[in-house]
């Protein structure tokens, strides 16, 4: 069911006029993680309302995704940086059919690019970090925030400042990039985020996911969603299952690109047996992983909005995350999950809370999932906030 902010910015879109809205971005590739999916929701929504929504990206043509619209792959890019003057020169000749553009991430060319053709074209753009200016980042990798530091003011630090808006899932995430660079100016916007509503056919779903690991029916699941990363906080989970997950089964869902999954079988010991390594899911296994499991856990040390954590409540899922994720205050206020420190032993804490939950505690918290995904994290919502928002530049 629609809420009223929902339905009222549906019946305002009817009468106004259509944006034609360009979302720029490094990958749209789905092994990308949050970024790509939060963007292409945010598409998927904007089309909805009656926008023209279009992408560029990086990637090199060919990429199999799912972003909705109408997708210009202009890669790929030199290096990690992704340095392209193919994008240079599809912005150079296309700026002109949009209202406004919507820049994802930081620390690569793609956002250079965009503010340098936006300001010559005069059309207005926004940012979105996607956490990417955390402090977390400058105190665990301080060699890479030195390096950040020197192309800094002559780099993102312009890219911000002359945003027409810098875009921000919560106010958490506003206050703490204020945190990691001294010299920092820019237009800032708490608009939310959001994720999709998952599709109504929770059986078909479990079913595709039990088809493919017949193994896991009956057994009580903890699911992990996400890449296989030492900023999700992977190593304390392995820790925390060993010790405290006996009656449970692990299910750790995601890529993992830098092949941490031996190590981490190691910390788990004699409880790696209890744990299932899916790879990458998508489609209706990832959201039947959602149904068949009891609880999501996130132990991570930051995130900045969590897709996944999103994603587990608007399938009733109650999640155990870690006060690293910048929404567990609205997870905490509406009770449709528990929270700890992000440490070995706020981990166990939530592992071995839940290990021992009973029935009840289970049921209430269950009961509490839904309501908060769609008071705080339906994209429709967040579509909504951000379309005030763009009209205004535009304007």
């Amino acid at each position: 069911m629609p809420t009223a902010l929902t339905a009222n910015h549906q019946a305002s879109t009817r009468t106004a006029v259509p944006l034609r809205i360009l979302h720029v971005t490094r990958s749209i590739d789905p092994r990308s993680g949050g970024t790509y999916e939060g963007a292409r929701c945010l598409a998927a929504s904007q089309l909805a309302n009656g926008h023209t929504v279009e992408t560029v990206a990086l990637d090199a043509p060919g990429l199999t995704h799912a972003m909705p619209g109408e997708v210009h792959l202009v890669g790929p890019g030199s290096g990690a940086y992704g340095r392209t003057t193919a994008l240079d020169s599809w912005l150079t000749n296309n700026l002109a059919r949009f209202s406004v553009v919507v820049v994802h991430g930081l620390w690569q060319y793609h956002g250079f690019s965009a503010r340098k053709i936006c300001l010559k074209a005069g059309v207005p753009y926004a940012v979105f970090p996607h956490g990417m200016l955390d402090p977390w980042f400058k105190r665990t990798y301080p060699l890479k925030h030195l390096k950040k530091w020197l192309y800094w003011p002559w780099g993102e630090y312009r890219v911000l400042r002359d945003a027409a808006a810098v875009l921000f899932t919560a106010e958490e995430e506003r206050q703490a990039a204020r945190q990691s660079f001294s010299l920092y100016r820019a237009h800032e916007e708490v608009v939310g985020f959001g994720t999709e509503t998952p599709p109504d056919d929770a059986e078909t779903q479990r079913n595709a996911f039990l088809a493919r690991f017949p193994e896991l029916r009956d057994k009580r699941l903890l699911l992990f969603i996400g890449r296989v990363h030492p900023k999700k906080g992977v190593d304390l989970l392995m820790r925390a299952f060993a010790a405290h997950g006996a009656n449970l089964h692990l299910v750790m869902a995601g890529p993992d690109p830098d092949g941490m999954r031996p190590m981490l079988e190691q910390l788990a010991g004699a409880a790696a047996s209890r744990i299932t390594w899916t790879g990458m899911i998508q489609g209706a296994e990832k959201w039947g992983a959602f149904r068949c499991a009891e609880a999501f856990i996130l132990p991570s040390h930051q995130e900045n909005f969590g897709v996944a954590v999103a994603e587990a409540l608007a399938c009733g899922l109650p999640v155990l995350i870690s006060r690293r994720v910048n929404i567990w205050r609205e997870i905490d206020q509406a009770g449709a999950g528990w929270t700890a420190e992000d440490d070995e032993a706020g981990c166990s804490e939530l592992v071995q809370r839940w290990a021992s939950s009973s029935a009840d505690d289970r049921t209430r918290l269950r009961a509490a999932t839904r309501p908060c995904f769609v008071a705080h994290f339906a994209m429709a919502g967040a579509a909504a906030r951000l379309d005030t928002v763009l009209r205004r530049l535009v304007r």
